[in-house]
């Protein structure tokens, strides 16, 4: 299993971080892990399983949040073992650091607490790879310093996450010149394609999507040299318990990853 971002990138292709937004069962997640395992095989596309345990940052309180906390990371834990994939969930605060790192490969800092020093910290010194998303009211340039705060805490196993930046008060919009910035930190830069897409902030409580711009997002950051994709990805979107609007159905995922490895073969 992987210790070491070298890992997973490659000069020659992108790697993967694609699976449902949160674990909703044992069943769902393994299906998924099984699709996306061998669409990922077939394509030589490095992949890593993507499920959080639980969504702590929901609109409103009567919103899905979760299955358990245990329950949920022992699925992800069979993932990892089932297909001999490593996995990646968030993380929200410091003392879930340590529990959420006996599970899983990589920890994923949300991006609203990207700028959270205890949790970046607690994250490092479980010495798993960590994943810090770009704040949606961050410059690119900004990111230099939580990344710093891993480093700096003993762990230079580090990857940031564009993830689009607040136009106005319901729209995010990706500025693909972070991404050549954000590598030049000397860290692997990933492209959160289906959260790129959010509308948030709706009048019902329920964030929106446009997940009709999910190929034109990814296309475009492949093009610009990303480092790897992120997508969240269901059976049925429609009946996804949490960031059902922006999710890409898993019927399109092979389709989709084909074009992206043409255009990345053809830099």
């Amino acid at each position: 299993m992987i210790k070491n971002i070298s890992d997973l990138k490659r000069d020659d292709m992108f790697f993967l971080l694609a699976g449902p937004c949160v674990i909703e069962g044992e069943d769902m997640a393994l299906r998924i892990a099984e699709r996306v395992v061998k669409i990922t095989d077939n394509l030589h596309i490095p992949y890593v399983f993507k499920g959080s345990y639980r969504k702590a940052n929901r609109s409103r309180l009567d919103s899905f949040t979760g299955i358990g906390d245990e329950k949920a990371l022992k699925i992800l834990a069979k993932v990892r073992s089932t297909f001999d994939v490593p996995v990646v969930t968030d993380i929200h605060t410091a003392s879930e650091a340590e529990m959420a790192a006996e599970y899983v490969d990589v920890l994923q800092i949300p991006a609203f607490l990207c700028r959270q020093t205890d949790l970046l910290v607690a994250a490092a010194r479980t010495g798993k790879i960590v994943n810090i998303k770009k704040g949606q009211f961050l410059s690119p340039a900004a990111m230099r310093f939580a990344a710093d705060k891993v480093v700096e805490a003993g762990n230079d196993q580090v990857m940031l996450t564009e993830r689009g930046t607040m136009f106005g008060y319901q729209d995010l919009i990706v500025d693909y010149r972070g991404i050549p910035e954000m590598q030049s930190f000397g860290h692997p830069v990933v492209l959160d394609v289906t959260h790129s897409l959010q509308q948030p902030n709706q009048t019902s409580g329920v964030t929106g999507g446009m997940p009709q711009l999910i190929e034109t997002v990814a296309k475009a950051g492949v093009a610009v040299g990303v480092d790897g994709l992120f997508m969240e990805t269901h059976e049925d979107p429609s009946k996804a318990k949490s960031d059902g609007a922006y999710m890409l159905k898993l019927d399109l995922l092979e389709d989709l990853l084909v074009k992206l490895v043409r255009i990345r073969q053809s830099l």
